[in-house]
């Protein structure tokens, strides 16, 4: 099976990013090495070359003594340069003689060993010299390049000079033998640099092909699927590519966290959806029954008894429509009323409400204000709506004699209405979700007339209602005993939280 070309050139084009980078580095260590070694080979030449001048100089200077010395000891002439026939004399050595500050004899020893004479141009390349001790550099036509130097001292003026090709010739040699190994040195670097680039630069490339098999992942089809990670080899902290790897890491699993939130927020958003149709769908069901029945004239069925339902059953799906929008609204986080509420007091008025419809319950009202007046700030017809769906609750699910208490505390900033009874208690498996919409302990989505029991969102409508109020609901069962306490900020802390 061909694989995505989509994937695949993401896959390339973070290969040439990494091979664009490997021979951006690559490029940059050769010339770096390129310089350090020129810079290394050219100080070596100069070095050198500044010593191997020094000691001609100091060679040329020691032969020019030796001749001042052969000749104030020779029995010569003015012209006589019987010295150089002396033994130790280098092949190539230069000398002459002045008389009237000019040159008149000029000599050079050959390759074997004799003396020749200069003619009159190679003289003439000599003039100008003054005896002074001072090192020159002169070209001597058909001999090449000497250095020399004239010296008078006490004695007779004198100049001597040697050849300055051997000096060259070694120099040429180090400056071949450099390079050479400048450039195997810089081949060979620049190998061992290519090799630990790319072996650094491979896991990086690793995590560029995984972020750019991410890249080409479908998110917007609403599929949770696994997406790939950075290897567990590639995540060290220590590098900087292990380091990309990690917030890789970390960034796919937010995205996949993200995913599955998303997911489970669509099937809670159709099982609300199913539920609100099933509770919407049995009220319109039965008045539609009961119209088709008085229109039809039935009379096993009285008028009024029909009328009667279609108006017990239309103000239970009012009240459901209404309990759903005031969901919504709360999701929405649209502003409740804002008021001092005294909460003893709303409290009180909810238990005597729910005395009067559930007289075969035991209703017992407990206050336990340590800190002055139960006060909170908030929206009081809505926190009457949470008191009483936990007192309807309460009577629903417990049978006729169970004890009921109700309690207010106050503590250091805060209020706490509590609701507990002696009843069987909450199913474990109901627990967790006992503040979802529409849970309920019967699950059947359509009763017999008559019977008494909730839409399963009054719980979830208190604890929307108490979080709006910056408070928090929490509920403990166990058989022969449930308690629901709701906590609420007093005022000092509540202003504000109430939008």
């Amino acid at each position: 099976m061909r694989g995505d070309p989509r994937r695949t050139a993401g896959r390339s084009r973070a290969g040439l990013g990494s091979r664009s980078l490997r021979f951006r580095l690559v490029l940059f260590v050769s010339v770096a090495l390129a310089v350090v070694c020129e810079a290394m080979a050219l100080t070596s030449v100069v070095v050198q070359r500044i010593y191997l001048y020094g000691d001609l100089d100091q060679r040329v200077a020691d032969a020019a003594e030796r001749s001042q010395g052969g000749l104030r000891h020779g029995p010569g002439d003015a012209t006589d340069l019987g010295f150089l026939n002396e033994q130790g004399q280098p092949t190539g050595t230069l000398a002459a003689r002045f008389a009237g500050g000019r040159i008149v004899a000029a000599e050079t020893v050959t390759a074997d060993g004799h003396r020749r004479a200069l003619t009159a141009a190679q003289r003439a390349a000599l003039d100008g010299i003054v005896p002074d001790g001072s090192p020159h550099t002169r070209t001597v036509p058909g001999l090449g390049t000497y250095r020399v130097t004239a010296v008078a001292g006490d004695g007779v003026p004198v100049l001597a000079g040697l050849p300055m090709a051997g000096i060259e010739r070694m120099l040429n040699r180090l400056v071949v033998i450099e390079s050479v190994i400048a450039s195997v040195g810089l081949m060979a670097a620049a190998t061992a640099t290519t090799a630990v680039v790319r072996r650094q630069l491979r896991p990086l490339g690793r995590v560029a092909a995984t972020a750019a098999e991410l890249a080409q992942v479908p998110l917007d089809r609403g599929e949770v699927v696994e997406l790939t990670r950075v290897p567990a080899s590639d995540t060290d902290p220590g590098t900087e590519a292990g380091q990309i790897g990690v917030v890789l890491n970390r960034l796919i699993d937010h995205v996949e966290s993200s995913l599955w939130e998303r997911q489970r927020t669509e099937e809670r958003m159709r099982s609300f959806l199913a539920d609100a149709s099933h509770e919407l769908r049995t009220p319109l069901a039965s008045i539609a029954g009961y119209a088709e029945l008085m229109n039809h004239g039935d009379q096993q069925i009285p008028p009024d008894l029909a009328w009667q339902r279609v108006t017990a059953q239309s103000a239970r799906m009012t009240g459901l429509v209404e309990d759903l929008l005031l969901l919504a609204r709360l999701d929405e986080g649209r502003p409740l009323g804002s008021a001092e509420v005294d909460l003893a007091t709303l409290v009180a008025e909810a238990v005597w409400d729910a005395r009067a419809a559930g007289a075969g319950h035991d209703w017992r009202l407990a206050l336990r204000l340590t800190n002055g007046a139960a006060s909170v700030i908030g929206d009081r017809s809505r926190l009457h709506q949470v008191v009483a769906n936990l007192l309807a609750n309460a009577r629903l699910h417990t049978p006729a004699g169970t004890k009921i208490t109700v309690s207010v505390e106050t503590t250091e900033g805060e209020c706490v209405v509590r609701v507990r009874d002696n009843g069987p208690g909450i199913p474990p498996d109901l627990l967790p979700s006992v503040f979802d919409r529409f849970t309920r302990a019967d699950t059947s989505h359509s009763r017999a007339p008559g019977t008494e029991g909730g839409s399963g969102l009054g719980l979830a409508i208190a604890a929307a209602v108490v979080q709006a109020h910056g408070g928090r609901i929490h509920v403990e069962s166990e058989p022969g005993r449930t308690e629901f306490a709701v906590t609420l900020p007093s005022p000092r802390l509540s202003v504000g939280k109430v939008r």
